[in-house]
């Protein structure tokens, strides 16, 4: 279904998910579609946004947000990755 709806925005054709979630209940086999609203106060994407530099999600930022074998947060003891320039 991801193939689908990216092909529906490449091609321009039929109508994509864009603004709804689309769920699938395998126990059930049903659908439900659920219509999203953008949060004006999101810190990325809201009207005034805090969050300007996602360079933690860059190659190895995955060690930010480790859990040890105990099922603890264990990023203290990993570095986060730098900004590279230009990016």
């Amino acid at each position: 279904m991801q193939a689908t709806e990216a092909m529906k925005l490449l091609v321009g054709f039929g109508e994509p998910l864009i603004g709804r979630l689309l769920t699938y209940d395998a126990a059930g086999m049903t659908f439900r579609e659920v219509k999203l609203r953008r949060d004006p106060n999101c810190p990325l994407c809201g009207k005034n946004p805090t969050i300007k530099d996602l360079a933690i999600h860059m190659e190895g930022a995955g060690q930010v947000c480790a859990v040890d074998d105990n099922g603890r947060s264990d990023s203290a003891a990993r570095p986060v990755p730098s900004a590279k320039p230009g990016g």
